[in-house]
């Protein structure tokens, strides 16, 4: 749905935007870097509750799944996420073979945002660490009663496998995952926007969580703002990022807004 005609539009990445997972984006899986030394040196396993979102997928509705967990590394806006829309984009875009995905490595970095006139060093620098994050990645599904618990654990990518001399990616998902990539429920995400926010990942992650809303949400705390950063500094310190990201936000016209 445009959010300013009220027209239904068929979603379909491209070079300009992508298609992503309401989901995802909602739940704050891709967050700002956490840019001091010391928050940087700690707390960095994320723990995300995704009950209220992903227990609407079949399988959480199937096995009667009634809590759901995200676990692993803090991912962040500036890499983490352009590689999340690089392997989208390549199930998108390209054959799927039972669970898996084949396509160049250079093409895959291009869909990941990443210019071609990179070295092959460069790209490996970049692609590989955020390619292990998002493949560390833990998403469990669970459900537990007086006596017994039964629980599905698999991960956002199952695994991922890539040759530079060969030119080659493969990227493979749990098949019991195809919907979360196919979600639904789904937002047009324009990369030109989050290429104007370069190196600005707190207005980043807003960009994407305000994305994820319904149309003409109601009012927006700050305290769900902050959460969605899921910054660790003080609560002051938050809220100053806040609104710092909102102000870069209305600097590229995205939007305007009244704190009131």
């Amino acid at each position: 749905m445009d959010k300013s005609s009220g027209e239904l539009v068929t979603l379909t990445p491209n070079n300009n935007n992508t298609v992503q997972p309401v989901a995802l984006m909602r739940l704050g899986v891709f967050v700002p870097t956490l840019k001091s030394l010391k928050n940087s040196k700690k707390n960095t396993l994320s723990r995300t509750d995704a009950t209220e979102e992903l227990t609407r997928l079949s399988l959480a509705r199937a096995e009667g799944f009634d809590k759901v967990e995200i676990t692993g590394p803090r991912l962040d806006m500036d890499n983490d996420f352009k590689t999340w829309v690089g392997i989208i984009h390549s199930f998108a875009r390209h054959n799927v073979i039972g669970d898996k995905v084949e396509l160049p490595f250079v093409e895959f970095a291009k869909l990941c945002g990443i210019p071609s006139s990179q070295s092959s060093r460069r790209l490996r620098e970049r692609i590989s660490p955020s390619l292990k994050r998002i493949a560390g990645t833990v998403i469990s599904f669970s459900r537990t009663d007086e006596k017994h618990t039964r629980e599905y654990i698999t991960h956002l990518v199952q695994s991922a496998y890539y040759d530079t001399e060969r030119d080659i990616v493969q990227l493979q998902a749990d098949p019991r995952l195809f919907e979360l990539y196919q979600f639904d429920r789904k937002v047009l995400l324009q990369l030109k926007a989050i290429n104007a926010l370069k190196r600005r990942e707190s207005a980043q992650a807003l960009y994407t969580f305000i994305e994820s809303l319904p149309r003409d949400p109601a009012p927006i705390s700050l305290a769900r703002l902050r959460a969605r950063l899921n910054l660790k500094s003080p609560v002051f310190s938050q809220n100053q990022t806040v609104r710092r990201a909102m102000e870069q936000l209305r600097e590229i016209g995205y939007l305007d807004y009244t704190e009131i």
